[in-house]
């Protein structure tokens, strides 16, 4: 049926119909009516401040062998994603994968131009992939495919469940996390098509459980440090008066209120009042130990510490850090490929939306600085094809250039030169 009625005209049926009304989805949804997305209740996530305590009752809570919960240390991760080093080393990270152009190979590996032009354009794409690589940092996804109407048009989407919401060791959906009902997800009918999940089921609890205790470090030295300064920058004030009068204290307070808003004090004249001599700093301790933290969390999420050792950092040391943080997204890059070959692409055949004997792949990524100076060398001795080059580095090749000895030198003595 595909093959007959072409890729375009396949794809205009199954996800680009006009449709006036709900009414008009009929068969072309059978998950039209309630959808689990849709049965999730949403809850409001405590913003109290988390310490270690929270972190090691969450993981308890996850690796528990008799009904784990796992909504506690999910929305601790959700917690410490606010941190901003934390928040770019992931997207620095995860948008280099999500970025790469990707190509939808027949069975002979040749490309389908038309069916990868089509999928680029399509925004459950992104989403799907999206959703695998959160299988890094959180362990799990579990998402949905449904159809909805977008500016009057049938559109296919994909959406990620809340992972507070899943169990993926025992297979349990909770609508209410903090409910006991529940249902078992791989035992529903539409398990494997409109339901699909990536990720593993019984192994840690992804790589933000290692960045958890050090947002929460970083977080309580940020709070030191800010109390540092406003120690330092603005000492409190001392006034000494007759406490036992009214009037002398109200005057008192009345003076120290109007001079600033610093931190004061107000004691008898008869009492003396001294500050403890502490050791003598200027945060450095604070500093050194929101660098560790950050160090941490760059070797976690990217292997390395990209740009930000400004005193100890080379040049030569930031291209070895990024050809490492490029090692990881070529891993991510796979990991995408084998779950779209595992998962997603059955399901999508499930669907009636891709053809059989499709595959979704990468090309190799390529130094083109190196293979610049290669064909550049090579060029002396070897005929390169103009278009290649054309495609390759977006150069526009008109022809060959002279050389200087096959260029001379010439005066036009005709009849207009002396006119």
């Amino acid at each position: 049926m595909i093959i007959s009625m072409g890729i375009t005209t396949f794809f205009r049926e199954a996800w680009g119909r006009k449709v006036e009304t709900t009414q008009d989805l009929g068969a072309k949804t059978p998950n039209q009516g309630s959808t689990h997305i849709q049965n999730i209740v949403p809850k409001t996530i405590s913003q109290t401040r988390q310490d270690i305590k929270n972190y090691v009752d969450a993981q308890n809570a996850a690796q528990v062998e008799e009904n784990p919960k796992f909504y506690p240390i999910q929305n601790l991760y959700d917690n410490i994603l606010r941190d901003l080093h934390l928040q770019s080393q992931v997207n620095n990270r995860m948008l280099k994968s999500l970025s790469r152009a990707f190509s939808i190979k027949n069975a002979d590996g040749t490309t389908n131009e038309e069916l990868t032009t089509l999928l680029q354009n399509k925004g459950f794409v992104f989403q799907i992939n999206q959703s695998i690589l959160g299988t890094i940092y959180r362990r799990h996804s579990l998402g949905e495919f449904s159809y909805k109407i977008v500016n009057k048009e049938l559109v296919l989407t994909f959406d990620t469940i809340a992972r507070q919401n899943v169990d993926p060791r025992s297979g349990y959906l909770y609508y209410d996390y903090t409910d006991d009902k529940k249902i078992k997800y791989r035992e529903q009918a539409e398990y494997g098509s409109w339901l699909i999940e990536f990720g593993e089921k019984n192994t840690t609890l992804g790589l933000l459980d290692g960045c958890v205790p050090m947002v929460l470090f970083k977080r309580f030295a940020n709070s030191c440090h800010s109390e540092l300064c406003e120690i330092y920058g603005i000492p409190p004030r001392v006034m000494k008066t007759n406490t036992q009068d009214p009037v002398m204290v109200a005057r008192a307070k009345k003076m120290m209120q109007d001079m600033g808003t610093a931190a004061y004090f107000i004691i008898d004249d008869s009492e003396s009042f001294d500050f403890a001599k502490g050791v003598t700093t200027d945060g450095e301790v604070y500093t050194t130990l929101k660098t560790h933290c950050n160090n941490e969390i760059s070797m976690g999420v990217s292997g390395t510490v990209v740009g930000q050792d400004t005193k100890n950092g080379s040049n030569g040391k930031e291209k070895t850090s990024i050809g490492i943080l490029e090692d990881l997204v070529d891993s991510d890059l796979s990991l995408i490929e084998q779950c779209w070959r595992d998962t997603v692409i059955p399901a999508l055949q499930v669907l009636g939306v891709l053809p059989a004997g499709v595959m979704y792949k990468y090309d190799a990524t390529e130094d083109l600085a190196q293979l610049w100076k290669m064909v550049t060398e090579a060029a002396a001795f070897l005929e390169i094809d103009p278009k290649w080059i054309e495609q390759k580095f977006g150069i526009k090749v008109l022809g060959t250039k002279k050389t200087d000895s096959e260029t001379k030198l010439s005066l036009n003595l005709s009849e207009s030169f002396f006119v």
